[in-house]
C-alpha cells in the first residue's frame, strides 16, 4: 500500500507552478470589469 503520509513529505512543488504564480501575481492584469468599463468610455466618447 501507499503511504500517504510519507509521500507528502517527499512532496516539492513544480518550479515552473512557482514561477508563473509570481509572474500572475505580479502584473496587474485587468478583469471582465475592467475591458467592460473602457469599451463603455470609448461608446460615451464615440456618441459626443
Amino acid at each position: 500500500m501507499i503511504d500517504f503520509e510519507e509521500e507528502l513529505k517527499k512532496f516539492k512543488p513544480c518550479l515552473e507552478v512557482e514561477d508563473a504564480e509570481d509572474a500572475i501575481y505580479s502584473h496587474d492584469l485587468d478583469d471582465m470589469t475592467d475591458i467592460l468599463q473602457e469599451m463603455l468610455k470609448e461608446a460615451n466618447k464615440q456618441r459626443r
